[in-house]
């Protein structure tokens, strides 16, 4: 009855409000800023609705990964890039405005992408059965419900109450912080057995996605010539998942504990990662100027 209240109401309640905390942040602007940066747009959405689940798919395959497992593997690699991107790119002096709009056009993406990624995985891993069995239209809607209505309703609350937005935006980021760490810790909880058997043996797929995806994003970014920050941006957005929604799609709707561990696992390991790049990318990064800092702290608060 607890692990029913937990996936069925508690995570998705979790998620449904770190979604209206990044809403709160956002206004019509940051979706513009889409046509600002042409080729950083393109490198990112290349990354990480086409390259992104195809480097997981071959990770999973080279370490013969089958079944439910690797189903959970796609299932993060198919999953929107994570919020917390956007204070990792702060802290590595990225372009904090790229990757809020980045954020929050690959989350709308997501509602279509997701579903359709996680139904081929389930085939390909597990069979045609399980295929006529997963319920798309409920991805879909969930995913929705989840993601979409919060971040409209924070939207609409930043649009209509400004001044009460403001002044509650950093809080409200806090919070969901921490919300998103008890996600985690909560979906460790319920599974540790399986987590304390394979995570020692999945730590090395979950780098290597992770890795591949940072260095693919900044590569590629720097060949179309995007500048230095932004391409910083790029990779970071193209590697930090949002965990939180694998584990809620993998626990409230295909009710499997399996399928859980790549997406929780990947949502704690990939700050090892993440943090290690911030504090390269500030090394070779110069600080911005009052300009670029004042942008990016608008967009953060």
């Amino acid at each position: 009855m607890q692990g029913d209240l937990l996936t069925q109401l508690l995570l998705p309640a979790g998620l449904m409000f770190i979604m209206f905390s990044l809403g709160v942040s956002l206004a019509v602007e940051d979706f513009r800023r889409v046509f600002r940066y042409p080729r950083a747009f393109g490198v990112g959405l290349l990354c990480h609705f086409i390259l992104l689940p195809v480097v997981g798919f071959l990770v999973v395959t080279a370490w013969g990964v089958t079944g439910a497992m690797a189903v959970g593997f796609m299932l993060i690699a198919a999953c929107p890039t994570g919020t917390t991107s956007n204070l990792l790119t702060y802290f590595g002096r990225g372009d904090v405005a790229l990757a809020v709009s980045f954020t929050a056009v690959a989350g709308i993406l997501s509602i279509v992408t997701v579903p359709f990624i996680l139904a081929a995985s389930l085939e390909h891993f597990l069979g045609a059965a399980r295929r006529v069995d997963f319920p798309v239209a409920q991805v879909m809607g969930q995913i929705l419900l989840v993601m979409g209505i919060p971040v409209a309703a924070g939207m609409a609350l930043r649009a209509k109450a400004p001044a009460f937005a403001r002044r509650w935006q950093q809080r409200l980021g806090t919070v969901s912080a921490l919300v998103f760490v008890a996600i985690v810790v909560a979906s460790v909880a319920k599974s540790w057995a399986l987590f304390a058997e394979h995570t020692g043996r999945l730590a090395p797929l979950v780098f290597s996605i992770n890795v591949a995806m940072m260095a693919l994003g900044f590569i590629l970014s720097r060949l179309a010539r995007v500048d230095l920050r932004q391409s910083a941006t790029v990779a970071i957005e193209s590697s930090v998942q949002n965990a939180a929604l694998a584990i809620v799609i993998a626990g409230s709707i295909l009710k499997d504990d399996v399928m859980v561990l790549p997406g929780a696992i990947y949502g704690v390991l990939m700050y090892f990662t993440g943090i290690a790049f911030v504090f390269l990318m500030r090394r070779f990064l110069p600080l911005p100027g009052a300009a670029e800092t004042a942008v990016a702290r608008a967009a953060l608060h």
